[in-house]
């Protein structure tokens, strides 16, 4: 079945009017698509006309080959520039350099491929092929899946997900502070004369304690109230209240927090 298509320009089968437009007879600008696609639509929608399934290709192929010319017209693109007008304006020297570089190219490209070509040359095809009989199956990806798994892994998607909570009820907080350590340290120390930190710190408990009151000590040395020394690398600490009849002033005290 030819197909007739009617424009204001032309008026016949729709293989007469690509041969025209090939042989340069008629100017594709001058052929509007739309009306051929509409007339085409309204006779796929008569339900009184078959259409085989060549003509249907026939005319897809057709009406594809015209839209890509007028594409092409319409949005011309390099090829349809003069080969040297890009290089319009510049100087004889540029325009001999840049012929330079693309015939550098090209050659460049030429010996990649003679490369190309001598390696694959070393190779050898497999000339037979699978011997008779061996087939390979497949595992079966789908074997023991049933509806009833893939709807609980579908519910088990879908559902909201529990938002993490970081718990710390087995996290201890020891309310310790150096300010009340070197407060109960300044009432302590002037009547204990001089002692060890092992004896100081033998009855506490915990390591944050124990560090607590070494951080005080160093507190107190800098206040100027106590001597620390240490007779021997890794020996005891020994720890000395310099005036027992001083009180500690709490505001030379310095706030540590953490």
């Amino acid at each position: 079945m030819t197909f007739v298509v009617t424009t204001p320009s032309f008026s016949g089968p729709v293989e007469l009017l690509l041969h025209l437009i090939n042989s340069h007879e008629m100017d594709i600008l001058d052929v509007p698509l739309a009306p051929l696609v509409d007339e085409f639509v309204a006779v796929l929608r008569d339900d009184t006309v078959q259409l085989a399934t060549d003509d249907l290709s026939e005319f897809l192929l057709v009406a594809s080959i015209l839209l890509e010319m007028k594409s092409q017209r319409l949005l011309p693109g390099r090829d349809s520039t003069e080969p040297d007008e890009e290089f319009v304006g510049w100087e004889e020297r540029d325009v001999l350099l840049a012929r330079l570089l693309e015939l550098r190219t090209y050659s460049a490209l030429a010996d990649a491929f003679v490369s190309l070509f001598e390696r694959a040359s070393r190779s050898f095809p497999r000339l037979r092929g699978v011997d008779d009989g061996f087939v390979v199956t497949p595992p079966d990806l789908l074997a023991g899946v049933t509806t009833a798994l893939l709807a609980g892994a579908y519910l088990r998607g879908i559902e909201e997900k529990p938002v993490p909570v970081v718990r710390l009820n087995h996290v201890t907080v020891d309310a310790v502070t150096v300010a009340e350590t070197v407060v109960a340290l300044s009432q302590r120390l002037p009547s204990m004369g001089r002692l060890s930190f092992r004896a100081l710190t033998a009855n506490l408990q915990s390591r944050i304690e124990v560090i607590v009151h070494f951080l005080a000590l160093l507190e107190l040395c800098k206040l100027g109230l106590i001597d620390l020394g240490q007779g021997a690398t890794f020996g005891d600490v020994q720890i000395e209240w310099l005036d027992a009849e001083s009180s500690l002033d709490l505001g030379r005290v310095d706030s540590y927090e953490g």
